[in-house]
């Protein structure tokens, strides 16, 4: 749900052309803001998934989704997918200042579907 709340305020400010996603408006620090905390939730819940399944645990954000797909529980495109991912979630919260905002919108709009197929992929490891 939180996911799915921070996706929403993504659509709601994203703007249809990237080229108008400038650094330092409201827009863009909803979307990068929203974008940060739904990819950090959804790192939060490979690493937790990892030592739930008794994965070990991982060395890094990546390494979460590497483990995962190793097991069989992530398609490995989509783990590549969510590895770039941890490493936006890294460009974002150490250099700021420094984001190519079209890599941000092409993220905002395309990035929300892989981590919803890293949820729906985790749901049934939940148990009943």
């Amino acid at each position: 749900m939180a996911v799915e709340r921070h996706l929403a305020r993504v659509r709601d400010r994203l703007p249809a052309d990237p080229a108008t996603l400038r650094p330092s408006t409201d827009a863009s620090d909803a979307v990068i803001l929203h974008l940060w905390q739904a990819t950090q939730i959804v790192i939060d819940l490979a690493v937790a998934a990892c030592l739930h399944l008794k994965l070990g645990a991982p060395a890094s954000y990546a390494d979460a989704f590497r483990r995962l797909s190793a097991q069989g529980h992530l398609d490995a495109d989509l783990a590549a997918r969510l590895m770039r991912a941890a490493g936006f979630r890294n460009v974002v919260a150490h250099a700021y200042e420094q984001l190519d905002m079209v890599r941000v919108h092409r993220t905002a709009s395309d990035g929300p579907s892989d981590l919803r197929r890293f949820l729906a992929a985790l749901r049934p490891l939940a148990g009943p």
